[in-house]
């Protein structure tokens, strides 16, 4: 792939990213919690695969964390770290929310709350907003 595609699919896995986002918070308002939360976890993967491919390099997996843990270039990997707590709050999210057989007796859609699906819809939107300053992208 040119580097010019990279940079195109990069924007366009960055739109897709507030958009989960945006759906995050429409779930929030149906008391979708369990949704909210892994359209949070979604949009924060799809943030860091946006910046994946900013640079050029083609993400793979699923979890938040290891996409800033294995980020190809040293010195963004640094200021991404600090969001690792977030990364793995989000990662948390992943399966549980949506899988009955994930958790005993119950399904997620009768245990996530609205603070959880806040406090991820949060967590995304820090990822994001770092990223966004990453590639000098404005909102």
């Amino acid at each position: 792939m040119s580097q010019e595609n990279y940079k195109e699919d990069s924007i366009r896995w960055l739109r897709q990213a507030k958009a989960d986002i945006k759906a995050a918070q429409g779930s929030t308002k149906n008391n979708n919690y369990e949704w909210a939360c892994f359209q949070s976890q979604q949009a924060a993967e799809k943030a860091l695969k946006a910046l994946w491919y900013f640079y050029s390099s083609d993400p793979w997996g699923h979890s938040v964390v290891k996409l800033i843990q294995e980020f190809p270039q040293s010195e963004i990997k640094k200021s991404l770290n600090s969001l690792l707590n977030k990364a793995k709050e989000l990662d948390k999210l992943y399966i549980p929310t949506r899988y009955p057989n994930s958790l005993p007796d119950l399904t997620p859609s009768e245990v996530y709350t609205e603070e959880e699906a806040s406090k991820a819809i949060e967590s995304s939107k820090i990822i994001i907003k770092e990223i966004e300053v990453i590639l000098k992208v404005r909102s």
